[in-house]
């Protein structure tokens, strides 16, 4: 039940349900610019589209070779490949330099991520590339969302059912919106901002260097 064999398994089908970009990134990225923008478990590339759209060159990183196939598949018919690089890589060992980005999303990705030193880890790796000045928003599946009747945070799996019946186990972890603000704090980022929206959570977040 490991992220890469999961998305693997559902690439095609999950990409085919994942068109628009959300809301809540819109908002995040409207009026703002960057030289190098990234986006941590790209997925099929539905939020590299608009990052690259406000960067010289945008990277989408993402476990699954599956959805890295997807995403440079639509960048092709969708006009944005001459701005951005796919990459295989693991959002709790980013293969990106320090200090390297402007402006990054982290979307739906986190709670994929076990246990919770793992998440840290991540949210730590988000820190060290970010360059001083740079912004980025962070979301993941909170316990708001009216589909869970528990307050605390838990772990869980989701199935995903394939067209044929197939169904392929996804592992979560459902943030109570405390835990999510207690581990940005725990991390290396600095939170400018966090909400709930659609049952979900977001931090705005900085990296550590950068003085207001």
């Amino acid at each position: 039940m490991d992220p890469q064999s999961t998305y693997d398994r559902i690439a095609g089908h999950f990409s085919e349900t994942r068109e628009y970009a959300w809301p809540e990134v819109e908002s995040f990225l409207e009026g703002r610019t960057a030289d190098r923008a990234l986006d941590v478990g790209c997925g099929n590339g539905r939020h590299t589209e608009p990052l690259s759209e406000r960067a010289r060159i945008a990277v989408g990183v993402d476990l699954s070779r599956g959805l890295l196939r997807e995403a440079v598949r639509r960048a092709r018919e969708r006009g944005f490949d001459d701005r951005t690089a796919f990459v295989h890589g693991d959002a709790a060992a980013l293969p990106i330099a320090d200090d390297a980005v402007d402006l990054a999303v982290y979307v739906a990705t986190l709670h994929h991520l076990s246990p919770r030193t793992c998440r840290i880890r991540s949210l730590n790796e988000l820190a060290r590339v970010l360059r001083p000045g740079g912004v980025a928003l962070v979301s993941a599946w909170s316990t708001a969302h009216d589909r869970f009747d528990r307050e605390e945070g838990f772990d869980t799996t989701v199935d995903w059912t394939l067209p044929g019946g197939e169904t392929v186990p996804r592992y979560y972890h459902v943030y109570d919106p405390e835990e999510f603000e207690a581990d940005l704090a725990e991390s290396d980022l600095v939170a400018v901002d966090v909400e709930v929206s659609s049952g979900n959570c977001y931090g705005t977040v900085r990296d550590p260097e950068t003085t207001v």
